[in-house]
């Protein structure tokens, strides 16, 4: 009897199982396409991290290939750049987090306590439109602003009789350009985020609040902040796993890959493609871009355990 109670319980299962296949089929059906790109472009590419491990010989193919161990990510440490790529990568990713997170934040606020709708639309398209332009264009926009000989910074500076700047040779001048362009082609996108976590702020919070007398500040500081808290926790975290990467577009072509400059725009990616272009070393790109996935993934953890530990609710996992 136990047995044909266990039979008819597994069969009813089985049942329920292809009910909700059944079901679920028109949506596993349009998740495909992404679920394929996602497997041809994402997983089967891991094979090519044993490039990392390898010194790549084009005939003999990635599994011929003489193995050399950790050989090939020596050129991140012993070369005399390490240390300045390294800071550069750390520090310009670190102020871009914490500025992207102040400004898209304040914006974000700004924009939803606007009465007019219409309005706010429209500062909302102006502040992500930067964000669909390519750093190609964007360069071209620099070199207008900034070009020696026809820059308009440089025609300002000379009808104001104050002596031109060189600035594709200024190297303190660069951290302050690269971070406003940075902040101004990316915060748009980190401010739709954040406001689409202010829609589903329940409108009876502030109805309560202003009920009590509270003045349109505290209702930010009370209300609205703790109620974005756990998207900027999340954005920041993930933020954190990219720390090591940077954006190739950012420091190479607004800089227009001006030698002068690398002491300040010199970062971990843009000095595995100048190697790789002059060495052609496959091998040791794979291994900086392993290295940078590991560091990664360890931030984000460790990021992931202070934040649980402090506020179990806001950790992603």
């Amino acid at each position: 009897m136990a047995n044909k109670k266990n039979i008819k319980c597994m069969s009813g299962d089985k049942k329920s199982f292809f009910e909700t296949f059944k079901k679920s089929l028109p949506l596993t059906l349009m998740a495909l396409p992404a679920l394929i790109v996602i497997i041809l472009f994402k997983y089967l590419p891991l094979a090519g991290l044993l490039l990392a491990f390898k010194r790549f010989n084009v005939r003999q193919g990635i599994f011929g290939s003489m193995f050399v161990g950790f050989d090939n990510f020596k050129f991140l440490f012993q070369t005399s750049d390490a240390w300045v790529i390294t800071r550069n990568t750390i520090l310009y990713n670190g102020l871009f987090i914490l500025l992207d997170v102040v400004l898209a934040v304040s914006i974000a606020i700004g924009l939803n306590e606007l009465l007019n709708k219409r309005r706010a639309k429209i500062y909302q398209t102006i502040f992500m439109a930067p964000y669909f332009l390519s750093w190609v264009v964007v360069s071209f926009m620099a070199y207008s602003l900034f070009s020696v000989d026809n820059g308009l910074f440089n025609h300002l500076l000379s009808f104001l009789g104050l002596p031109e700047v060189n600035w594709y040779s200024a190297t303190g001048k660069w951290p302050f350009i690269l971070t406003f362009f940075q902040i101004w082609k990316t915060v748009g996108y980190s401010t739709v985020m954040y406001l689409s976590s202010l829609t589903a702020i329940s409108n009876d919070y502030y109805e309560a609040a202003i009920i009590d007398g509270a003045t349109k500040w505290q209702q930010i500081k009370n209300i609205t902040i703790p109620c974005l808290k756990p998207m900027m926790i999340v954005l920041v975290i993930l933020a954190i796993g990219r720390i090591f990467y940077a954006d190739f577009g950012l420091f190479y072509q607004l800089p227009r890959d001006s030698g002068p400059l690398y002491p300040a725009t010199q970062v971990i990616d843009t000095y595995v493609y100048r190697a790789l272009k002059e060495t052609g070393n496959v091998g040791m790109a794979s291994a900086a871009g392993l290295y940078q996935s590991v560091v990664g993934f360890i931030l984000v953890v460790g990021a992931n355990l202070v934040v649980r530990k402090i506020e179990p609710d806001s950790a992603l996992f």
